[in-house]
């Protein structure tokens, strides 16, 4: 049985005058020439199938030849304004080709799929409805992460990258049986990604929620897990639901670790990412204590999720800090700072 389910479809937060103007002061905050429900204009829609002919839970939607133009002008121009800041040189030699829709998930997405006219490469960007607390967890994202994320915000229209990489649930399918080096990197790389999920509460890693990028090396393959669905950051009130390692989905990858890895190593890993989180917070220290101030004058979640997640880490941590905590923003504030302080306790990596 999973318990790391979440409680029921998480409700989206508005972005308050203090995130607003924050988004404004970091350059996020632009007028676009399209909104989300401009999306909604679609008259056809058909599934859209992988190459083995499964349902991808996407589909491919289609304008009424009197929008079109409009649309995929506004399209191109968002891409440009994503990618080039806004330079119409690049807008000139862009081409949409393809609209896609999920019903599915908190945001309902549309996928633009774009092409380069000059040497045929095609790129991604989503459009999503603007949520307060999954601007919280790009942004985290941004700040603590090792990679840096690039999104736009206009009133109830969010725009975001696409975050390249192979799906956890195919990399987990398609990947593992390979050489014991890689193996253990990828359990090494997993380790790593439960602990920024966790000191950030970055909640509902599944393998699906995430992607992993293979990079060649000498010997061997590097990988990096990257979170691609933010709508959980700081949302739920169980503490496992912040640790992906209890999600039976990530199961192989942990056996993995099991199998390749002592309690010492991974704890060494561990310590090395929380190091390296610290190092970022420091990096850009101002612009971390603004974004966590104005996340603690934000609501992003309900009052009973608040008590369940503090009383977890109040026990986790062994911690009395988390107690006087009223809101989300406080708890991932003093989970931040026990890392700062060199008292973060550290998860048992087992499932």
């Amino acid at each position: 049985m999973n318990n790391n389910k979440p409680s029921k479809k998480k409700i989206p937060y508005p972005v308050n005058t203090y995130l607003d103007e924050y988004l404004f002061k970091y350059n996020r905050r632009t007028e676009l020439p399209l909104d989300y429900k401009d999306l909604l204009r679609f008259t056809q829609a058909i599934p859209l199938l992988d190459s083995n002919g499964n349902d991808t839970h996407w589909q491919t939607v289609f304008f009424a030849p009197s929008d079109i133009d409009e649309i995929y002008d506004a399209l191109k121009k968002i891409y440009a304004l994503l990618k080039t800041d806004g330079d119409t040189q690049v807008h000139e030699h862009l081409e949409v080709a393809r609209v896609d829709h999920c019903l599915y998930g908190n945001s309902k997405p549309f996928r633009v799929r774009i092409i380069n006219r000059l040497n045929d490469n095609y790129d991604h960007y989503y459009v999503k409805r603007t949520d307060a607390s999954r601007i919280f967890g790009l942004e985290l994202e941004h700040l603590l992460s090792p990679d840096f994320i690039q999104y736009l915000v206009d009133g109830d229209t969010l725009v975001e990258e696409h975050i390249a990489g192979l799906p956890g649930d195919d990399f987990i399918a398609r990947e593992l049986e390979t050489v014991e080096f890689n193996q253990i990197r990828i359990a090494k790389e997993f380790v790593k990604f439960n602990e920024r999920c966790f000191v950030r509460l970055l909640g509902d890693m599944r393998s699906y929620n995430y992607v992993v990028d293979i990079t060649p090396d000498i010997e061997g393959n590097q990988y990096r897990m990257r979170a691609i669905d933010f709508d959980q950051q700081s949302y739920e009130g169980k503490k496992r639901f912040y640790l992906p390692q209890y999600f039976k989905e990530n199961n192989p990858i942990i056996f993995l670790g099991i199998k390749h890895m002592s309690l010492e190593t991974v704890k060494q890993y561990q310590m090395e990412e929380r190091s390296l989180i610290a190092a970022r917070v420091k990096s850009s220290l101002e612009r971390t204590q603004e974004l966590l101030g104005i996340m603690k004058e934000s609501q992003i979640s309900s009052p009973e999720k608040v008590a369940m997640l503090k009383e977890e880490l109040t026990k986790h941590h062994k911690n009395e800090v988390f107690l006087s905590c009223q809101n989300m923003g406080e708890i991932v504030l003093a989970n931040i700072q026990l890392l700062l302080r060199k008292d973060f306790k550290q998860s048992i990596l087992t499932f």
